[in-house]
């Protein structure tokens, strides 16, 4: 019976040491909820400090160096135009060969011909005597084409004038004269520096406003045209030399001032700008943004002076004198701006592909959205390979550890391209951006993570 009721003195035991456990219980369930409570309301100071510190105002160092970072990105898109002429002026002085690619056109430009043609035809008629075509015939002979001529009057001169025309015509339509072009442009170039930097010496010269090259040797073509022609008066014309105008305006003193300016600053113009705007993107504090703005600031830039051609253009040739073919000045002109026009191009695409390039590279959703795509066509195209039995072998793990800096060697190889590369023009830029874009495709493509071939 002892044993029966033991059972029964041990139940206040047992409901005890229940009791116990259940305190410890709510004990810890207290705890765990001051914990949670704390940790709440910790994340809740610190999301409240991180709001204070986002809308109180930056500090006074800061804004300082934002405010001189715009400023020399402004400076630098300012120098942009002024750095891609004196590039341009660079290329006409200091390389012969490239001022003579660019007037080669002009020989064969129909304008131009005709100008010259005109041009040589007066000044041939100028010193064609008609009574002189009588020597020629026989004494008894000469009083009744005297008689003759005085009666057709103008109709023989027109009829001579326009004799000498076809035959100046023929001379400048012919290869020998855009070969003489050619070597009479390589051989005065150096005069045309003198032109265009202060001198009067050589066969281009500056007179009465105006950069004039002499028509000389085309004259004589001319006459050696005519005589062959059976014109035998043409061998009483003496040496003539008369001028075709390049160039002409009442500015150009100050043109070749600013001409002179522009040689001194040479290629360190344009570097001098892209430091500029370089030092201010470091400075600002979204530099990611910033980069953007100076390139499209360098680009829209640019556009401001190939439109300041065009308009130049317009103004330039109305202002000509009427003894100027204005069809052939403003050929001269286009020859002689085409490289400048080249570059204003190549600086805007290289601004639009630039800030393209950065905006790409941002944590923007449009951004993200087209990376996301870009990186599901690689994944589908690494999966297409992967079931027809494709395999990188140890080249995926390699490219994938070393993915960031294969990256930064590709950006770099494209840019040393581009500076290496003799006259870049915009479709130079757009073929770099290709090529790199195809060589980042290659890398991710080929970027395979460890483990995952054996798998």
């Amino acid at each position: 019976m002892a044993q029966v009721n033991q059972p029964r003195d041990d139940q206040p035991q047992n409901d005890r040491a229940q009791d116990d456990r259940a305190q410890d219980d709510r004990a810890q369930d207290d705890r765990a909820q001051d914990g949670g409570q704390g940790e709440l309301a910790a994340l809740r100071a610190r999301v409240l400090a991180l709001e204070t510190a986002a809308a109180a105002p930056p500090p006074r160092r800061h804004r300082t160096r934002s405010l001189l970072g715009a400023l020399l990105i402004v400076l630098g898109c300012v120098l942009a135009p002024l750095g891609i002429l004196a590039s341009w002026t660079s290329d006409i002085v200091g390389d012969t060969d490239r001022y003579v690619t660019t007037v080669a056109p002009l020989a064969s430009d129909p304008d131009v011909q005709t100008a010259v043609a005109n041009r040589v035809t007066g000044a041939v008629m100028e010193h064609i005597d008609l009574p002189a075509l009588l020597e020629d015939a026989a004494p008894d002979q000469r009083p009744l084409l005297e008689k003759a001529l005085g009666g057709l009057g103008g109709s023989l001169e027109g009829a001579l004038s326009s004799f000498v025309r076809e035959k100046a015509r023929e001379v400048v339509a012919s290869d020998a004269f855009e070969t003489v072009w050619t070597d009479a442009n390589r051989a005065v170039h150096t005069s045309l520096v003198r032109a265009l930097t202060g001198s009067d010496e050589g066969a281009v010269r500056i007179k009465n406003d105006a950069v004039t090259l002499d028509l000389a040797p085309v004259i004589e073509q001319v006459k050696q045209r005519l005589v062959q022609s059976g014109l035998g008066v043409a061998k009483k014309i003496p040496e003539i030399h008369t001028d075709f105008t390049l160039v002409q305006s009442q500015d150009i003193g100050r043109v070749r001032t600013g001409f002179r300016l522009l040689r001194l600053a040479g290629a360190w113009l344009p570097v001098l700008a892209v430091l500029l705007a370089a030092g201010g993107v470091l400075l600002r504090a979204r530099r990611r943004r910033a980069l953007v703005g100076a390139a499209l600031g360098f680009a829209a830039a640019a556009l401001v002076l190939g439109a300041t051609l065009t308009v130049f253009r317009t103004v330039y040739l109305n202002a000509l004198p009427d003894t100027v073919s204005q069809a052939a000045a403003g050929s001269v002109y286009d020859a002689l701006v085409h490289l400048l026009r080249l570059s204003v191009r190549t600086v805007a695409v290289l601004g639009v592909v630039v800030a393209l390039a950065a905006w790409l590279t941002g944590p923007g959703r449009g951004a993200g959205a087209v990376r996301a795509v870009w990186g599901s066509g690689i994944t589908a195209t690494r999966g297409t390979a992967d079931r027809l039995g494709l395999r990188t072998g140890p080249v995926g793990p390699f490219v994938h550890r070393h993915r960031t800096p294969i990256t930064w060697i590709l950006v770099a190889g494209a840019v040393v391209a581009y500076v290496l590369w003799p006259h870049p023009t915009g479709w130079v830029v757009v073929g770099c951006a290709l090529a790199l874009l195809f060589a980042l495709a290659v890398a991710q493509f080929l970027a395979e993570e460890p483990g995952r071939e054996g798998a």
